[in-house]
């Protein structure tokens, strides 16, 4: 039987009702609509709950780009959108209004942080790469340790070979980190954060995000283009934006299961009810007894010391879910009370 829920995009800092529908993959439409609470909304559409985990990759990418274009379409609408993680389902509008209640003071603490600005992604490529290696071979040392090679008596080794190789990477990748730093340093003085991404492959010198104002996108895209000029043909630009803040802030909801509370608590033997510095101590004194260095040819003790960080980290992210929704630190481990506590709302 299918299984029917609802689908997060992303919250709004607005109680505004939105209604319209997104194009799907396929010749459909799916009705994107909103779920209020005090002041900020949750932007949903009723979806199959399906797993993300297992889906073919071609699929996947379909369904991120309608993820994108709804949180942009909202965008459009003038409202400022902090981004949910791809994939989240939540059973039905109750559920949705716990997370929001849950969440509250995070999400409109962000808010604060990202009104009335966006995200632009830069993307710096080499012109030619062929061009600078040839240009990175040219430099003193490197040209020396060649003619070094050729006029010695002796055979060019591998490892000859592989020096000379290594000591061109090593200056291609100096030249590339001094171009970055450069591209950043112009571009923050338009911009509130940077957010560095990593370099897909060698042609790429820069990969950065900036979170900056609105108002300021023309500005921004002036710093690009004299950029470009004052790099004339040896770098290309590309920018993308306007975005939501993707980089710098997504929401994460958590789901917790009580069987993984149960068998954390007793992996650290903790009774029904602790709190932070009751667990913490439980996992030091886990963690000693079990660390391999205390147990020297012991079988199995690096794994029962994973197994204690594992039952840490379960128990620390249920204390922030507790905090989150009594704004105690001090919380019941029993399975009663913990469906009250049972998602943790978080930003990456």
């Amino acid at each position: 039987m299918t299984e029917t829920g609802k689908y997060i995009y992303g919250v709004t800092n607005s109680h505004a009702r939105l209604d319209f529908y997104a194009p799907m993959y396929s010749s459909e439409t799916e009705r994107v609509h909103t779920i209020p609470y005090q002041g900020i909304s949750a932007v949903v559409s009723d979806s199959e709950i399906v797993d993300y985990t297992n889906m073919r990759k071609d699929d996947l990418g379909r369904l991120l780009v309608k993820h994108q274009q709804v949180i942009e379409k909202v965008m459009s609408l003038g409202h400022t959108v902090l981004p949910m993680k791809f994939g989240t389902f939540i059973e039905d509008e109750g559920a949705v209004t716990d997370v929001l209640r849950k969440g509250y003071n995070l999400i409109t603490g962000i808010m604060e942080k990202i009104d009335n600005k966006v995200e632009v992604d830069v993307v710096a490529t080499w012109g030619d790469i062929t061009s600078v290696i040839r240009e990175v071979q040219g430099e003193k040392e490197i040209k020396e340790f060649k003619e070094q090679l050729l006029a010695g008596s002796k055979k060019v080794t591998v490892d000859d070979q592989m020096k000379a190789g290594l000591m061109v990477q090593k200056a291609l990748d100096k030249k590339r980190e001094q171009h970055a730093v450069q591209i950043q340093s112009e571009l923050k003085t338009v911009s509130e954060a940077i957010k560095e991404h990593e370099l897909m492959d060698d042609t790429m010198v820069a990969n950065c995000a900036f979170l900056l104002e609105k108002l300021k996108q023309d500005e921004f895209e002036r710093k690009v283009d004299e950029l470009n000029a004052r790099f004339e043909e040896k770098l290309n630009f590309r920018c993308v934006g306007p975005l939501p803040p993707y980089s710098f802030y997504t929401l994460d909801v958590k789901k917790m299961q009580y069987k993984d509370l149960d068998w954390a608590k007793r992996k650290l033997k903790l009774g029904d009810f602790a709190g932070s510095p009751e667990i913490k101590k439980a996992y030091r004194r886990a963690a000693l007894s079990s660390h391999p260095d205390h147990n020297p040819g012991a079988s199995g003790a690096e794994k029962e010391l994973d197994d204690v960080k594992k039952a840490y980290g379960i128990l620390t992210d249920y204390g922030l879910a507790c905090q989150q929704a009594d704004k105690t630190d001090s919380y019941s481990l029993d399975e009663e009370e913990f469906e009250k506590n049972a998602v943790l709302v978080t930003v990456k």
